[in-house]
């Protein structure tokens, strides 16, 4: 099992050990306290914490999160990591995100399309840590490349890879692999994970860039 970031801890909920970050609920997740269950089921990045990959997390990142939706995932981020921008495309997801970002200063979300990084260029701070990435589009690949010129040099993408976005009469596998090479124009791939006990078609990607 990979380290934990700063903020994120394995702790008892409903008498379960589970993920936690310290702050408001946003999904109706079980608390402790600060503290509330981060549910794996609901979110890419926290499979991906579950399963032991190593995301490089350390907490305190400058973040940028491309498909932020209602906030399920990127409150959690924002709950341990620095500069969150939080990127979505649908006006009716992002009126739940504004909410969640009410008690998170550090949590900015732009109602923007993650596959037009030039509509937000001028908001989001060059060099970022870290970009996580859970798009449910065609082109997945062409997105996270695209979105490569806010990386900083020594930065991580955290892809999540939903393979019926990209074709969904094909075998997953085969869309990972097309997805995977395509990436690998412009990122070097660190490791990668389908997350199939947790989301069904999905892969988790950790990668640099080039």
């Amino acid at each position: 099992m990979s380290d934990l970031p700063d903020g994120v801890e394995r702790r008892q909920f409903d008498g379960t050990e589970r993920l936690g970050t310290r702050g408001e609920p946003v999904y109706g997740e079980p608390t402790d306290g600060e503290w509330r269950a981060w549910n794996p089921n609901r979110s890419k990045l926290g499979a991906m914490l579950e399963l032991g990959m190593n995301t490089g997390l350390a907490g305190g990142e400058t973040v940028l999160y491309l498909g932020a939706a209602s906030g399920t995932t990127v409150s959690h981020v924002a709950d341990f990591a620095g500069p969150t921008y939080a990127v979505e495309f649908a006006a009716r997801p992002v009126r739940d995100l504004l909410e969640a970002a009410e008690s998170r200063p550090r949590l900015f979300p732009l109602l923007k399309d993650a596959r037009k990084p030039e509509t937000y260029a001028h908001v989001v701070e060059s060099d970022v840590d870290v970009i996580v990435q859970d798009v449910a589009t065609r082109g997945q690949a062409r997105v996270a490349l695209e979105n490569a010129q806010f990386l900083a040099d020594d930065g991580r993408l955290l892809l999540a890879v939903k393979a019926r976005s990209e074709d969904v009469t094909r075998d997953p596998t085969d869309v990972f692999e097309d997805v995977r090479d395509e990436l690998e124009s412009g990122y070097e791939v660190l490791e990668s994970r389908r997350l199939e006990e947790y989301h069904a078609d999905h892969l988790g990607i950790v990668a640099r860039p080039k």
